[in-house]
């Protein structure tokens, strides 16, 4: 749109408010399982628009870009974290996936059940914490109208852990990217394990047959066996398959200048790219999730700074990343959308 080369006063000078063009609108559900969960719905004016789900850990549900739903949703849908179970596997009963579900903070991975005093369940506590002091902001700064969501979540019990996460969303009017920023910081008095994984999830029609990953890869690694018999085509799609099994597979992306390593789904067909940039500092690894079965049909694309095996694996390996004692560590994650110019014509109709 023109107006976004013009200045704030410029712009003023067109609208009432700046909400005919770019908003966030936060709200509450109240309908199923779902019901009192906060949301915070941002458009930026420029055919991006998501949904920020407050209360399950800042994570982003629904997105669309152009008026084109690019994240993958599963049957289970948006569910309030009264309704979590969080020993073994059941973190799955209350995964929606969208855009982004954060596993973490001290888990992300397999389960540990055997941990008596205190079992790790799939993926950890984070997405079903609600956050606090949550605070919503729009503005011009240095001519460029900003949206941005914050929140803090807390992963703490008393004589144990004491961590803390803010994390802010933020987008920008004439912009096609949201922008991940956490600051994770250890309040207690013990060093504490500290996992995270960004668990974005695309589908369909960003996701068909006809997708392919891209990126700088050095090396590739199949998490398993079923993997490594997909290795070969680890970075093109097939069509929803009855019986489909999972495979990961684990990327060393090769970082940029500016310090972000980067990796893309693309979609010749539709013409829709999904490009995922993270700050390879923090996030040394890159698990690729992809699974193809019918109506579970989803590609994750997944920085994060720890493998799938759980925190006692990342342990034994050498690999278990740590916070001490007030010590405070920063992640960085972008989700970039395109379209071709043919795609974005039709969906504007």
């Amino acid at each position: 749109m023109k107006n976004q080369k013009k200045t704030g006063r410029e712009v003023a000078a067109y609208v009432g408010t700046m909400d005919q063009l770019a908003r966030v609108r936060t709200s509450v559900l109240d309908d199923g399982r779902g019901r009192g969960v906060r949301i915070a719905d941002v458009d930026n004016g420029s055919g991006l628009r998501f949904t920020v789900l407050l209360d399950r850990g800042m994570d982003i549900g629904d997105a669309s870009f152009n008026g084109v739903p690019i994240a993958y949703q599963t049957s289970v849908g948006i569910v309030h974290p009264s309704y979590f179970e969080p020993d073994g596997l059941r973190w799955l009963r209350s995964f929606g996936a969208g855009l982004l579900t954060g596993c973490g903070l001290r888990n992300a991975g397999a389960p540990e059940a055997e941990r008596v005093n205190d079992p790790l369940g799939l993926h950890g506590k984070l997405s079903n914490i609600p956050a606090e002091s949550v605070s919503v902001s729009k503005g011009w700064n240095n001519g460029i109208y900003q949206l941005s969501v914050s929140g803090t979540v807390r992963e703490v019990s008393f004589c144990g852990e004491n961590l803390e996460l803010r994390r802010t969303v933020s987008t920008a009017l004439g912009d096609n990217t949201i922008t991940v920023c956490d600051e994770v910081t250890n309040l207690g008095v013990r060093p504490s394990p500290l996992m995270m994984l960004y668990h974005i999830n695309a589908g369909f029609p960003l996701l068909s047959e006809t997708s392919v990953v891209e990126g700088r890869i050095k090396q590739t690694v199949p998490r398993n066996e079923v993997a490594a018999a997909g290795l070969p085509e680890w970075n093109v799609c097939q069509p929803p398959t009855s019986g489909f099994v999972e495979q990961c597979f684990f990327h060393d992306v090769e970082n940029d200048a500016d310090g972000m390593a980067r990796m893309t789904l693309r979609n010749p067909e539709s013409g829709l790219a999904m490009a995922v940039a993270y700050r390879k500092a923090e996030l040394p690894y890159f698990i690729q999730w992809k699974m193809m079965g019918n109506q579970e049909y989803v590609m994750g694309l997944e920085p994060s700074n720890c493998h799938l095996d759980g925190q006692a694996a990342e342990q034994k390996n050498g690999t278990l990343k740590t916070i001490e004692p007030g010590e405070r560590v920063s992640f960085k994650v972008a989700i970039t959308l395109s379209a071709h110019e043919a795609l974005s014509a039709r969906s504007a109709c």
